[in-house]
């Protein structure tokens, strides 16, 4: 036989108690998870990450520091494009965070009509924390001239990643899952009119599509309604010059695509 329902008063005062003294989360028979929440959030506690469905569809609390491998959402609420930055200068969301100099958010302009997606900082951007800042960016930036664009006022660049991976090698999948949402949030709260992804990795993140980056460019793709061109990266041209003529045609699609052509 089940008992009078707890106190609201007592129940409250209880979890507030134990939350200032750091103890581990308290749910108390007779209440279902969402009366203890709100008994809790009445009496201005922490707040409580909201817990995910497990596997077997039952719900547990979410851990207070997820490990790595199981890294934590960023915050439900809409946040500023400056508060989204001060948040990554933090992130410890994967073991880039071990290694880097710095955190390599963006550069360019906010209110932007394209955004470029790059793979990952260099040695260069790590030691900046400015992306694109290294031979590879001054080329980028010398290309987008061609078509009229400018990071100064109409250009806003980005990495998939935000951390340089050591010795420049490539992204591991947990670090792209760990990262990708502040690329998306990037894109949300900048909302372009076009998208350039240069490099494999942001080509097939952005696009879902796995294939190379050779039968993905010369074709106009989306991402979450916006027009989505892919090309070469720039560091690839200074390796292979050959491929400059490619680049430039995918600016020439690119610039008749944010012309309405």
């Amino acid at each position: 036989m089940s008992g009078p329902a707890p106190d609201p008063r007592m129940v409250a005062r209880l979890l507030r108690q134990r939350a200032e003294m750091g103890g581990p989360e308290l749910f108390l028979e007779g209440l279902s998870r969402q009366e203890a929440l709100s008994l809790a959030a009445s009496a201005r506690t922490r707040p409580v990450p909201a817990p995910g469905p497990t596997p077997s569809g039952t719900r547990k609390a979410a851990p207070r520091r997820p490990a790595p491998e199981h890294p934590q959402a960023l915050p439900v609420l809409p946040v500023s494009h400056e508060e989204l930055r001060a948040i990554a200068l933090e992130c410890t969301r994967c073991r880039l965070s071990e290694t880097r100099t710095h955190v390599v958010f963006s550069d360019g302009a906010v209110q932007a009509r394209l955004v470029v997606v790059g793979e990952a900082p260099g040695a260069n951007e790590d030691a900046t924390g400015v992306a694109f800042v290294g031979p590879a960016g001054q080329f980028l930036d010398l290309l987008l001239a061609t078509v009229g664009l400018s990071r100064k006022d109409s250009v806003y660049i980005c990495n998939v990643l935000k951390c340089r991976p050591p010795g420049n090698r490539n992204p591991l999948p947990d670090e792209i899952t760990a990262c990708s949402p502040f690329l998306r949030r990037q894109l949300e709260l900048v909302a372009p009119q076009a998208l350039l992804a240069v490099g494999s990795f942001a080509a097939q993140l952005l696009t879902g599509d796995a294939r190379p980056i050779g039968r993905l460019r010369g074709d106009v793709h989306g991402y979450e309604g916006i027009p989505l061109v892919v090309t070469y990266h720039p560091a690839a041209l200074l390796r292979n010059p050959g491929w400059t003529r490619a680049f430039w045609d995918d600016l020439q699609l690119l610039r008749s695509v944010m012309d309405g052509g």
